[in-house]
């Protein structure tokens, strides 16, 4: 059992509800610090769980609790309605006051929530969301993304103890993605307050959570870090065979301007991906690379364009009978990276585990629009 990280507040949560053709049974205990991912497929009852946990689904047996504090006990009779528990929800279309302004909608949320006290404040939310620009305009004049940072800065501003974030993004292109996912990513360090983000992109996930809960089919499929979840074969069902991978950390070296690229030091080791030029040296950054997308050698390569070669240990092989493929994870120091291959290329190879093995992973598999800055990950392509 992965332990609680420090600080972190405990929450519990038994869940049961049932539709003509869906039943939710979800039971967990997870102990919220920063943002934890509530990640599943769609209609795999992630927000209807959510709206059991914020008290706005009244028809659910079971027992919610958070901090020591009994938000809904079935069993007990105890249910405490929505606009008592401290929970702040940022649904997928915001649902600001159209007739208000930005900073109408603001104040709004500021003035009936000030007797709770804490660390929000409005000047506070305004600089760290970048809201500044927009104070004077109504909602009906503000890009998608403009509108959930100001629906985001709305609920801080409620002074919640716990923040659920129901698909902020889905409604959102790409672009106005990227731009809105930094805020989302440095909530924790800005405002301390738990965070429960529900989303069914993993690309999205890997970007701003740094553990996660896996809900398929109604039930809780696996519970842990981002990283671990990410590398679990028995859970490809949900995350997907081809979105299998790892997550690693790396830290900036230099920025390399006559290639456009930037050079990143992981445990030891170099490597390269497309110029980021906002980072600078020193910082760590986070790459997410999928299984596919790496290959594997028993010697070093010489002579290829593949800049990225990784020195490990071969940690595990997990073959499918079923299929041409297997999956092996190779050891990086404290770190570890997966690669998808064929079960004849394993045993062409005659990989085995505890032997050395080089990862290759090509530069161009680093999508710049998927980076977040410090601490924020890379993403590779969908192509």
């Amino acid at each position: 059992m992965t332990p609680a990280p420090e600080g972190a507040i405990p929450f519990h949560c038994t869940a049961c509800l049932s539709f003509d053709d869906f039943t939710l049974d979800a039971r967990l205990d997870a102990p919220l610090r920063g943002t934890t991912a509530l990640f599943g497929p769609s209609g795999g009852g992630k927000s209807t769980l959510l709206r059991i946990i914020a008290g706005l689904e009244t028809r659910a047996t079971g027992r919610v609790a958070f901090g020591g504090q009994i938000w809904a006990d079935s069993a007990a009779g105890i249910f405490v309605p929505a606009h008592r528990r401290p929970v702040g929800v940022v649904f997928q279309e915001g649902r600001l006051f159209a007739h208000l302004t930005v900073a109408g909608n603001l104040r709004y949320a500021d003035r009936r929530s000030r007797h709770r006290g804490g660390a929000v404040d409005l000047e506070t939310v305004v600089a760290r969301l970048d809201l500044a620009p927009l104070l004077a305009r109504r909602p009906g004049t503000l890009s998608g993304g403009e509108r959930q940072r100001v629906a985001l800065g709305r609920t801080l501003l409620t002074r919640p103890a716990l923040l659920l974030l129901d698909e902020p993004l889905s409604a959102l292109d790409r672009g106005r993605k990227a731009d809105i996912l930094p805020y989302l990513r440095d909530l924790p360090d800005a405002f301390g307050i738990p965070t429960l983000h529900v989303s069914h992109a993993i690309e999205e996930i890997a970007q701003v959570a740094r553990s996660m809960i896996v809900l398929a089919d109604g039930r809780v499929r696996g519970i842990g870090p981002t990283a671990e979840m990410l590398e679990r074969i028995d859970l490809q069902p949900v995350t997907g065979r081809f979105e299998a991978g790892a997550l690693l950390e790396a830290r900036v070296v230099a920025q390399d301007a006559r290639w456009r690229l930037t050079r990143l030091d992981l445990e030891g080791q170099a490597l390269v991906m497309p110029m980021l030029s906002a980072l600078v040296a020193g910082e760590r950054v986070r790459l997410r690379v999928r299984a596919r997308d790496v290959t594997l050698a028993t010697v070093r390569p010489e002579g290829i364009s593949t800049r990225n070669i990784l020195a490990g240990t071969v940690d595990a092989i997990a073959a499918e009978p079923e299929t041409a493929f297997a999956e092996v994870t190779v050891a990086l120091e404290g770190q570890r990276l997966r690669a998808r291959v064929t079960r004849e290329a394993v045993a062409d190879l005659g990989l085995s585990v505890g032997e050395p093995v080089h990862a290759l992973v090509k530069s161009a598999s680093f999508d710049r629009r998927g980076f977040l800055g410090g601490d924020g990950v890379s993403t590779p392509r969908d192509g």
